[in-house]
């Protein structure tokens, strides 16, 4: 059996890792316009995907959210076919590259954290790294009731400028509302809007994440429970709302 490494090691190995996660993020910078690349944006995924997989492991979610910026897809974050990617208002190819630059900071963060953990608390180190859900959802909060009518829900909807409204029971919040659900049920199914009513096209439970998990956790929720959307929590509370639009924005450094 090998024997336990001294608890200088893990800090020198992680000295280093972070030193070359630094690099790469710099190397990264050409290809945002400031500089020349010295390679082609291909070759400098390919390294990218090996050293974030050498560095965080095959299995780390951002090595998946690389990836997925490398494709450039909105639509990438979570497996959902039936919702068409919300704009961020910039050029794709941009957008990319610039979600490109935001997992490498988020490498660079985790790898910080892991270090920062002494040895002797490594079992029950926090995983809240990086930045937090609450620093980046929508503050606004609107609901509809389930009696309600479908054509209610989408005018609300669309005096909020939003894509998704929690449904309440009068009590309480017991399912949510998503544009695309109205297009797809009445559309698809050919049910009347006028008289339909909200609850039977909602999705039930609430899926809800706490404000202070990283905001990598609402990635792994969207795609794990097949969501655009999820409610964020504190102290049991309701207080704001995560989509993709606001992943991506994130990832896109728009604000």
């Amino acid at each position: 059996m090998p024997t336990r490494p001294t608890s200088s090691k893990p800090r020198v190995s992680l000295d280093r890792s972070i030193e070359r996660m630094r690099k790469q993020l710099a190397e990264f910078a050409p290809f945002l316009g400031r500089g020349k690349p010295t390679r082609s944006l291909e070759e400098f995924d390919m390294e990218t995907e090996r050293l974030i997989e050498d560095l965080l492991g095959q299995a780390s979610d951002l090595l998946h959210a690389y990836e997925y910026a490398e494709v450039g897809e909105a639509a990438g974050l979570v497996n959902m076919t039936e919702e068409a990617p919300e704009d961020t208002g910039m050029d794709s190819q941009r957008q990319s590259l610039l979600q490109r630059g935001r997992v490498l900071e988020s490498c660079v963060s985790e790898l910080e954290a892991r270090r920062s953990v002494e040895p002797k608390n490594a079992r029950t180190r926090s995983t809240l790294t990086g930045p937090q859900i609450a620093e980046h959802m929508s503050t606004e909060v609107q609901s509809v009731s389930q009696d309600d009518s479908l054509r209610e829900a989408a005018q609300l909807m669309q005096q909020w400028k939003l894509g998704s409204l929690f449904v309440t029971n009068s009590q309480s919040y017991v399912g949510v509302i998503t544009d695309s659900a109205l297009t797809r049920d009445v559309v698809a199914k050919g049910l009347d809007p006028n008289t339909t009513r909200v609850k039977t096209c909602m999705r039930a439970p609430v899926v809800t994440i706490e404000a202070g998990r990283p905001i990598i956790d609402a990635v792994r929720m969207m795609k794990e429970q097949a969501t655009r959307h999820l409610a964020v929590t504190q102290d049991g509370a309701i207080i704001g709302v995560i989509s993709v639009s606001n992943i991506l924005r994130y990832y896109a450094g728009v604000v």
